[in-house]
């Protein structure tokens, strides 16, 4: 999963509080596209939390240093395509490779 995969939400289960801190919630077996990823904040507000951003799904900044967008875990999603070009090549016959 990186940045131009299309993965689906498989958990959309938060805690009520969580609306503090998002304004735009994944919801389950809706399909995304990831916008970019990074170690995020928990909800302990500990570092160290893989995050995926998506398109269509902004919300705000973290108070906590170095203050980034708030993600979602990436354990929540299930990766259903690559990016286009990472899908490309892998239908490009191994002989162009060789070249």
């Amino acid at each position: 999963m990186r940045s131009g995969s299309k993965v689906v939400c498989l958990d959309d289960r938060f805690p009520t509080d969580i609306l503090v801190y998002y304004t735009s919630l994944p919801m389950k077996d809706r399909v995304y596209i990831v916008r970019g990823m990074g170690i995020g904040i928990g909800l302990d507000n500990q570092p160290g939390e893989v995050v995926v951003y998506l398109q269509g799904l902004d919300n705000p900044c973290s108070s906590v240093p170095p203050h980034a967008e708030r993600g979602f875990a990436q354990y929540r999603f299930a990766e259903l395509e690559p990016p286009a070009e990472e899908a490309q090549e892998a239908q490009m016959p191994w002989e162009a490779f060789a070249q």
